[in-house]
């Protein structure tokens, strides 16, 4: 690569900047020539668009777009703007990141030849404008809908996804496995780009991935994106403060703070670090310049990046230059390009917003406020957090630790009341469960929560940090089961299933509110071991469901304001044959006054007796479903049991139901290898199957990826609802039928002869 001698003189005089970064558009329409800053937004509200977007309209490929100028790729960014904010607008969806990266994603489809050039976005939720760039613009309005587009990045869907991505801190490692395989596949071009954000950059595997980069010196481009927003919301209040729970963001702060934005005359000065070594001879005295214009010696760079920036994020002029020179660099050396953004930019309500917006229902343009309908009932995850503000108020062991998810964990309101006891340590899964084992070790009592989906990633510190060491870290794992529109990289589904065959857990899943709150307590209470506490995205059920479904004889008819602790291992019956709500024992449903079999001829023979055993929040659709199911056989008899622990199981409770019923029904949210493989294990051992005269079925969550739709849709797909349990019941206790009939005349044959 070799330098013109008109570039050289260009980069030689010490004049008026030719190449000065001009300013973003605002909102009501692109500006050309004034001097706004990266935070400039207009007042409002209300908040319109333009009426028609005519250079949106023509571009339906990257490849469109190589024909527009500068001024037009501007424009271009507007309308894409607008238009990812009427589309979200409408369905809801992960808003504000996409937002931020507009004039980025234009500025990358504009220099890089998609599909042939890779273009990873991490983590994969702000790819909305990306998407529409790339042929998806009119399927916008099945955005994470059943059998609508993805809200994330999704190989299967486009050619243009080079990488899916629903986790972070993924992209850098996806760039260079690319980049290591276009070399020895002597591809003729080699162009990979990690777009990765300031928060998915604090994950330990972005850093191992910059380390083997730099050392196999990988060609490849990884770009920044520093817009402040490490976790969700930034701001919390924690032990480190309000502040972004990374050093790095303070550092990359630093870096901006003391030098200004780079522009192309700059970053053109300091390329002699990406030319052959004969060719830095000639262009020693551009680089002696440069030392003085640009700091160097960055983090990135002592891990073998070159490093560019930090640079205006939604400045097409300047970036548009700059991601040409490294397009057509024939360097090896894997570059780091730092850019500026705005989390929301050009959307004011996003800006205003702590969390810039950044998951949204459905919302009114003008002003920015949310649809949303009213809660019956609180929140799981707020109940949770409340309960754990109560075992908190009794007991300063308690601490509670998040990986940047303050906001979808309820650490942000435990933080608001002990922010001294929050401790918010980024998106480090991995070092926030050793973290707590750490703290554990010196007799503090962690709550380390994470999502179940993001669990998985630090998977082999559960076993090798906490569950060989026996040490009380308690786990809440929040959104387990399906969790609705995120898909398949945030469904809950495996914990039951990856935890469960770890020595020395104990793990519970509660059926309801009440018993969430019971279960933090006894966590809480918990010292001899780890424990597993896990529940689903969702709200609770309120007092009178609580009291007319459940059975459950609550004081005033209110839910008690605090939790009590309950029997490790120690299972309940909920329902019992004839609909007698076991928990108070005064409720029959069917007429029945027996509260063991039921009433008349209701269950006289063991064929006809069914067990369902639940573990988790299908406790309800479980009980519907025995409702339903002897309102439909008058000789069936339904118990519904809640096992509320997989680990320990309730074996005289298990025991117990083997004894009385013919039939055995588990039912969990989560994968085949859970809750209904441990007690199908059992009963194997315990001798229960050795006749063949009980019937066993586990219901799960199929062996498949569920797609984005609404929660009722994927347990539909999944066949969990109370109709799919019905099914079950009678399929199950038709096949008795024949058995029955025999036994029934058998016995009415001995009452005969014993009258005689």
């Amino acid at each position: 690569m070799k330098l013109s001698s008109s570039l050289l003189a260009l980069l030689l005089t010490p004049s008026t900047n030719a190449f000065a970064p001009t300013p973003f558009s605002r909102i009501v329409a692109p500006q050309k020539s004034s001097s706004t800053s990266l935070s400039d937004t207009i007042p409002g509200p209300p908040y319109s668009g333009p009426t028609s977007k005519p250079i949106l309209d023509s571009v339906n490929y990257p490849r469109d777009m190589k024909r527009l100028s500068i001024s037009e790729l501007k424009q271009l960014a507007h309308e894409l703007r607008w238009e990812l904010i009427e589309a979200v607008s409408k369905t809801g969806g992960h808003f504000s990141s996409s937002l931020g990266v507009i004039e980025l994603t234009v500025a990358l489809h504009y220099v890089f030849d998609m599909p042939e050039d890779d273009i990873i976005w991490d983590v994969a939720h702000q790819c909305y404008p990306h998407k529409m760039l790339t042929g998806r613009r009119e399927k916008f309005p099945t955005l994470r809908q059943l059998g609508g587009i993805s809200g994330f990045c999704k190989r299967k869907e486009s050619e243009y996804d080079s990488f899916g991505a629903g986790h972070s801190s993924t992209s850098i490692s996806a760039a260079q496995g690319m980049s290591v395989a276009k070399s020895m596949l002597n591809k003729r071009r080699n162009n990979c780009i990690a777009v990765i954000g300031d928060g998915a950059i604090t994950g330990g595997m972005a850093y191992e991935a910059m380390n083997s980069a730099g050392y196999l010196t990988s060609r490849m481009i990884v770009v920044l994106n520093d817009n402040g927003q490490v976790s969700l919301p930034t701001g919390t209040q924690t032990a480190g403060g309000v502040r972004p729970a990374s050093q790095l963001a303070a550092y990359t702060s630093n870096l901006i703070v003391s030098q200004p934005f780079q522009d192309f005359r700059d970053f053109a000065k300091s390329l002699n670090k990406l030319f052959p070594e004969n060719v830095q001879d000639v262009n020693k005295r551009i680089d002696e310049y440069a030392r003085g214009l640009v700091t160097g010696g960055t983090i990135f760079e002592e891990l073998g990046f070159f490093y560019v920036g930090p640079i205006d994020g939604h400045d097409l002029e300047n970036m548009v230059p700059i991601l040409e020179k490294l397009r057509d660099s024939d360097s090896s050396k894997p570059v780091l390009l730092h850019i500026k953004t705005n989390k929301g930019q050009g959307y004011p309500p996003a800006l205003a917003a702590s969390d810039r917006m950044h998951g949204v229902g459905k919302f009114d343009i003008a002003t920015g406020v949310q649809v949303k309908g009213k809660a019956a009932s609180p929140s799981l995850t707020s109940i949770f957090a409340n309960s754990l503000i109560d075992a908190a108020t009794d007991d300063r062991a308690i601490v509670g630790i998040t990986a940047a998810m303050p906001g979808g964990t309820g650490m942000d309101i435990f933080g608001r009341r002990f922010p001294k006891r929050t401790f918010d340590v980024g998106i480090a899964e991995q070092h926030a469960v050793t973290f707590a084992a750490g703290m554990a070790c010196e007799g503090l009592k962690p709550f380390c929560c994470i999502y179940s989906t993001f669990m998985q990633r630090g998977y082999d510190q559960v076993v090798h940090d906490v569950a060989i060491q026996n040490l009380p870290v308690r786990m809440i794992l929040d959104r387990a089961g399906v969790v609705g529109n995120d898909g398949p990289t945030h469904h809950g589904c495996y914990d039951l299933a990856y935890l469960g065959c770890i020595p020395n857990l104990t793990i519970m899943s509660p059926s309801d509110e009440l018993e969430l709150k019971n279960m933090v307590m006894t966590c809480a209470a918990f010292d001899d071991g780890p424990t597993v506490l896990r529940y689903p995205r969702g709200v609770g059920y309120g007092a009178d469901k609580l009291q007319s479904l459940f059975g459950y004889d609550l004081e005033n008819g209110e839910i008690p304001a605090k939790g009590t602790p309950i029997e490790i291992g120690k299972g309940r019956i909920i329902r019992r044959p004839g609909g007698i709500r076991a928990l108070s024992e005064d409720k029959p449903v069917n007429g029945s006054t027996d509260s063991r079999l039921g009433a008349g001829s209701r269950g006289l023979v063991k064929e006809n007796r069914v067990a369902i055993l639940s573990l988790g929040t299908r406790l309800s659709e479980a009980l519907v479903a025995a409702d339903d199911a002897e309102a439909a056989d008058k000789d069936l008899a339904i118990t519904v049991a809640d096992a509320r622990f997989m680990k320990p199981l309730d074996e005289d409770l298990i025991r117990e139901l083997a004894d009385e019923n013919g039939i055995i029904i588990t039912i969990e949210e989560g994968s085949i290898g859970g809750f209904g493989d441990h007690v199908l294990h059992f009963l194997a051992n315990d001798g229960a199957l050795d006749d063949g005269e009980l019937k066993f079925r586990p219901m799960v969550l199929p062996d498949t990826y569920f797609e984005a739709a609404t929660q009722y849709e994927q347990y539909e797909m999944a066949g969990l609802n109370s109709h799919h349990i019905l099914d079950k019941i009678l399929q199950l206790a038709s096949k008795n039928k024949g058995k029955v009939a025999e036994k029934v005349e058998e016995k009415v044959k001995v009452a005969e002869v014993v009258k005689a």
